[in-house]
């Protein structure tokens, strides 16, 4: 008969000083063991980059000492320094006691590859339509790639500078009623050196693009709704609220977004929206439309595309 140890049979060490811990791990492989067990007994939720103890754990070490991903497999059996262990130490204990995720205690979130500024003004960047972007969006622009895209709902500004960052020729505006959240975008634009084909803009939905038009235009909105927010893990709620809630069913910025986008877009140009679970209100709220759900490799659910010609044929019901 098999015999599953329980958690109490390993109770945490986090409480430990910081002293007896460092005397007894030494090496990075000593703390990834130590991190992922500590995050396993702490019942964490993970989603914002990670999927499990042992992730969170890689993500949080080598972040902690600025070492990449595909770092020599070698280096897994130095020795650190006594600072570099206070601080995976320290990064391990607030990840627990506060539950803020982990790249909020980084100050930084990868997303489609490139590395994005982020804290609490934005949202963790983790939007499926990451590899939209990689492939160029290709599938809608097979010839050649948008001119203008637009990317609404900006935040960090990770989806609008990734696809400049991948198509070298676009130029792309980056649009948030936060102004908290177009100061990080600001950031990351200076970071990758795109300032002279990426802006950020003020701006209400559409309200402060006025005559402006677009060959492409993507939105991660606001989507989730009443239910789903009330009981989100406490990791979500160190997000800013502005960012995820969207009325009863998610959809007020969404349907603000199908009723006003046509007049913003070229007459070949796309709209490509994620909202997410939220999908089900949006089929129930326009049976009539014929959405194009998008079947993404990577997963990820409830990423639409309309094109200009099919917001004109379905005008009225977004009226």
């Amino acid at each position: 008969m098999t015999t599953h140890l329980t958690d109490e049979s390993f109770p945490s060490t986090l409480a430990q000083p910081e002293s007896a811990l460092i005397s007894e791990l030494f090496t990075l492989r000593d703390y990834l063991r130590w991190v992922s067990s500590e995050f396993y007994l702490a019942g964490l939720h993970y989603g914002h980059g990670t999927q499990s103890p042992w992730d969170e754990a890689v993500a949080l070490c080598l972040g902690a000492l600025h070492l990449p991903w595909n770092v020599d497999p070698a280096v897994l059996d130095a020795r650190l320094l006594p600072v570099e262990r206070e601080r995976i130490i320290r990064l391990a204990r607030e990840r627990v006691t506060t539950r803020r995720p982990l790249p909020y205690l980084l100050g930084e979130a990868f997303f489609a590859g490139y590395p994005f500024n982020v804290d609490e003004r934005v949202l963790i960047p983790r939007s499926p339509m990451a590899e939209l972007i990689e492939d160029g969006f290709a599938a809608w622009f097979p010839e050649e790639p948008p001119a203008r895209v637009l990317d609404l709902c900006t935040g960090s500004g990770c989806i609008g500078i990734a696809t400049a960052l991948v198509l070298p020729t676009c130029e792309v505006a980056l649009a948030d009623i936060s102004q908290d959240a177009l100061a990080v975008a600001r950031q990351n634009i200076t970071r990758h050196d795109v300032g002279d084909r990426v802006r950020a803009v003020a701006s209400d939905v559409f309200d402060g693009l006025e005559g402006q038009r677009f060959d492409l235009i993507v939105s991660n909105p606001p989507y989730v709704d009443e239910r789903d927010l009330a009981t989100m893990p406490a990791e979500f709620r160190h997000e800013p609220s502005l960012a995820l809630g969207a009325g009863s069913d998610g959809l007020d910025i969404v349907r603000r977004i199908l009723r006003e986008a046509r007049q913003h877009l070229t007459e070949e140009g796309w709209l490509i929206v994620e909202v997410g679970n939220s999908d089900r209100h949006v089929e129930a709220a326009f049976p009539e439309v014929p959405f194009i759900w998008l079947e993404l490799e990577r997963g990820g659910q409830g990423v639409f595309a309309l094109s200009a010609a099919e917001l004109d044929a379905h005008a009225a019901s977004f009226a």
